[in-house]
């Protein structure tokens, strides 16, 4: 016995995902700009940023696309994501920003991001929660070109990976540009 909402495709995460629960509150918006500034203090992920991006011009387009694409992967079909991962592989190695290691500076900015915002807000996110979102989201990295391995599962794995990266980032030139 199947009704047609048992055969629609859940996509990547499904409704009992602590992704669906999170990608639909509106603090996602805020989450997403400090993502963006947050990402601006790699200064090998902001240059390629400033070479290949119209932001400075277009910086809401840039934020709706970036939103975009997190809806997708989050509530559209597994076809959907893989396609919209698939766009952006294509548009990182056109440009040539397809390093694996801003890859997975870009990914953790975001995923911090968003769950340091909403539990912040008050989203009510349980500690196993919030590592099951990490974790989860290791399926979206997969999607942008990284190996799922080797991406933190997490939120312990998470600040280890800022830690060693902390050296790296500094508040340059075109970090300040991105204000």
């Amino acid at each position: 016995m199947s009704d047609e909402a048992d055969d629609r495709d859940p996509g990547l995460f499904g409704p009992a995902s602590v992704t669906w629960q999170m990608h639909g509150d509106p603090m996602m918006w805020i989450a997403g700009v400090r993502a963006l500034y947050l990402q601006a203090l790699h200064p090998r992920a902001v240059r390629g940023v400033m070479i290949n991006s119209d932001f400075r011009k277009d910086a809401w387009g840039r934020l709706l696309r970036t939103a975009n694409f997190v809806g997708t992967i989050s509530y559209g079909t597994a076809e959907a994501a893989e396609r919209a991962g698939a766009r952006v592989r294509r548009i990182h190695r056109l440009l040539g920003v397809d390093d694996p290691e801003l890859l997975l500076w870009v990914h953790c900015a975001e995923v911090d991001s968003y769950l340091d915002v909403l539990r912040r807000s008050g989203f009510p996110l349980t500690d196993a929660q919030a590592d099951r979102y990490v974790d989860e989201h290791r399926t979206s990295a997969r999607l942008v070109g990284l190996d799922a391995a080797a991406v933190p599962a997490t939120r312990a794995a998470l600040a280890g990976y800022f830690a060693a990266v902390r050296p790296e980032l500094a508040a340059g030139d075109d970090a300040r540009v991105v204000d």
